[in-house]
């Protein structure tokens, strides 16, 4: 893992940090704030681009994690979800609704990272990564609409347009390109031309992304910083049952240390990328959303890093 993966939760903070300082003393607002979109969508198609459903043959042979992540992540998290925004956030309707977007959609991308560092099962977690990615596409727009309440307020169209525009577009262009290159010039090619230098650019248009965000909406920031730091207790309390429901949960089906780690890791991990460009199109006037999942990413990669050494698995238990 390189050092820009090791330091990416640092990285986020100082990117948010740089959007903050310029839009609170230049006049960029505008300008940054037409790039986030195009900045994530960018950032999608080079996550996508390292996708390869050959992975999900691994998920027939770990029906156990498969079973077990779907109901974790799309059953109890969305109501654990709920149960936080309700109960801690219920007179900051927009928070609310950046903390659904947020916890409801699992990672699909760096969780594989802290899966690798923890010795968990790489490829039930690649294999892990498809399933995840079609299911919070069909279901997101039903838990904001369902799960959010007047709060949502958004149109169903407009939603599921926004959830096709940020996920379908940048998942078709890259599984056209990964075809395209893999029949004209081969695997190899592909792998060494087209998903290694797409690995590598993801982290920094996340933090373009991040920054444009922060400095469009830099004086909103600033007037409600107080209101933004109400996200951290629920979102704390997820990052600690969410990996102890997991745990749980290996343990009662008795799964391989690797497995375990698996679970735990795609469990705790949440999209915020994805979360974050669903935001910026679905709710372009309430800045708010926006700015709460750029908060997520901030307190996840830190606890998803130490949790990487608390479940790590011995040397040597890969199942087999």
């Amino acid at each position: 893992m390189s050092t820009a993966e090791r330091l990416q939760g640092v990285l986020v903070a100082l990117a948010a940090g740089v959007g903050l300082l310029l839009g609170s003393v230049l006049p960029v607002g505008d300008a940054a704030g037409r790039v986030v979109l195009p900045l994530l969508l960018a950032m999608l198609v080079a996550v996508f681009l390292q996708l390869d459903a050959a992975d999900l043959r691994d998920a027939r042979r770990a029906r156990g994690v498969l079973g077990a992540s779907l109901v974790l992540n799309f059953v109890l998290t969305p109501a654990l979800a709920w149960a936080l925004g309700a109960g801690l956030l219920g007179g900051q309707p927009d928070l609310r609704i950046g903390l659904l977007l947020l916890l409801v959609t699992p990672c699909t991308d760096w969780y594989l990272v802290f899966t690798a560092m923890a010795r968990g099962h790489g490829g039930i977690a690649a294999a892990l990564l498809p399933v995840n990615l079609v299911l919070q596409l069909l279901l997101l727009p039903v838990y904001v609409l369902l799960l959010g309440g007047e709060a949502a307020m958004v149109d169903a169209g407009t939603l599921v347009e926004a959830v096709l525009v940020v996920l379908v577009v940048p998942l078709v262009l890259a599984m056209t390109v990964r075809l395209v290159a893999v029949r004209t010039r081969g695997a190899a090619w592909r792998e060494r031309v087209v998903v290694g230098p797409a690995s590598r650019v993801v982290l920094p248009l996340l933090c373009l992304a991040v920054l444009a965000m922060v400095a469009s909406q830099a004086r909103t920031v600033l007037d409600h910083g107080s209101a933004v730091l109400l996200l951290l207790l629920p979102l704390g309390i997820f990052l600690v049952l969410a990996p102890l429901a997991a745990l749980a949960a290996a343990r009662a089906l008795r799964l391989p240390a690797d497995q375990r780690v698996t679970l735990v890791m795609s469990t705790t991990a949440r999209n915020s990328p994805i979360a974050l460009a669903i935001a910026v199109a679905a709710f372009p006037d309430r800045p708010l959303i926006a700015l709460a999942l750029v908060l997520g990413p901030l307190v996840e990669l830190p606890v998803l890093a130490l949790l990487a050494q608390l479940v790590r698995a011995p040397q040597g238990s890969a199942s087999r």
